[in-house]
């Protein structure tokens, strides 16, 4: 990445009061942009966006929702961005089963809506789709998907993605290309790190048992997963965006960010990693029948190496090590704002070779 890019870049971001949009909101803003946001209210509470104060210190904070065409128009036009980050979504499997009908409205009209504002901004060089891992049709087989693959999903979410995937393309080739605006997808895979509150999240439900003395539920413990700190995928979308922005017929497209090969790894490694790393942490397997949910996932991040010359830094048991160091910071009260952009330094030396 070049710092140097987004110094004084006029940026939007939805779904910046979620863990991800959190996080980037926070990187972008130690790089010197003028950060727009706009989402529904922090999912959580406590947030990361409250831990760190980015209702005050951002250019505007905007409370509404994607699926709000006119709001979003106005805040966009509003905000005149240039780079547009679109992370906005409903993004948990078990609550599509219970919520299909917002899934769908939310991560398909909430894209429509935000590429229709794009359409309309004058000065709009290079937008960010993100989407996920989920997006390919999981044949079940273990293997990593490539970003040629077919696209679809069994459960709302993943095919809300899909479609959103195929609403993007559309966007891209029937409007957005001829105005000179670049458009592209990112794929990534089960993000970890600190900051993260959610629900049906592995890392949070340990952290959240460990503070509570309570032994861990295991849903899938056989489940293979892409893990990777939220940091990983956040340099690729960043990278993308500044290529969309200098060469936008050559990287219009879909890009996946994945760990390394050997990195994704079953449910149970990521468990016992955690539970060996703090005394008196305790898990065991969830016997309770769930909602479908794939058995293996895996990317294959070949073409963001070959073409971006992006790859993953952080081996997985660091990403563990820096999301449990941020916790217990949090929980003894420490300034959470420098330690986070501590690690966002830390991060940019490891991709600096230092």
């Amino acid at each position: 990445m070049n710092r140097g890019f987004w110094s004084g870049k006029r940026v939007f971001v939805t779904g910046h009061t979620g863990f991800k949009g959190s996080w980037l909101c926070a990187w972008l803003k130690a790089m010197g942009a003028e950060v727009h946001g706009y989402a529904l209210e922090a999912p959580t509470d406590p947030s990361l966006f409250s831990v760190l104060g980015l209702g005050q210190r951002i250019a505007s904070h905007t409370i509404a929702d994607v699926r709000d065409a006119a709001a979003l128009a106005a805040a966009m036009g509003s905000a005149e961005p240039e780079i547009v980050f679109h992370l906005a979504a409903q993004s948990l499997v078990r609550e599509s089963y219970a919520a299909p009908v917002e899934t769908y409205q939310t991560n398909v009209i909430g894209t429509v809506n935000l590429l229709q504002s794009v359409r309309a901004i004058a000065g709009v060089r290079a937008v960010v789709n993100v989407t996920t891992d989920k997006c390919y049709e999981n044949d079940a087989r273990p293997r990593a998907y490539r970003e040629h693959e077919p696209l679809g999903g069994r459960d709302p979410y993943s095919s809300s993605k899909a479609c959103a995937e195929l609403v993007t393309a559309a966007y891209r080739d029937s409007f957005l290309k001829a105005l000179g605006i670049a458009v592209a997808t990112a794929r990534a895979g089960n993000v970890i790190g600190g900051g993260d509150f959610a629900r049906d999240r592995l890392v949070p439900d340990f952290l959240r048992a460990l503070d509570a003395g309570e032994t861990l539920r295991v849903r899938s413990p056989d489940a293979t997963r892409p893990w990777q700190h939220v940091l990983e995928p956040l340099s690729g979308y960043l990278l993308l965006a500044e290529r969309l922005a200098a060469e936008p017929d050559r990287f219009a497209e879909a890009f996946n960010f994945g760990p390394a090969d050997d990195e994704s790894q079953p449910v149970r490694f990521v468990v016992e990693r955690l539970v060996a790393k703090v005394p008196g942490a305790r898990w065991a397997v969830d016997t309770a029948r769930g909602p479908h949910e794939a058995a293996s996932l895996g990317l294959d991040s070949g073409k963001a190496r070959a073409r971006l010359g992006w790859r993953p830094r952080w081996p997985l048991r660091t990403a563990l090590e820096r999301t449990l160091e941020w916790h217990l910071a949090w929980r003894d009260g420490r300034d959470m704002q420098a330690v986070t952009h501590g690690q966002i330094e830390a991060y940019e030396d490891a991709a600096a070779g230092n």
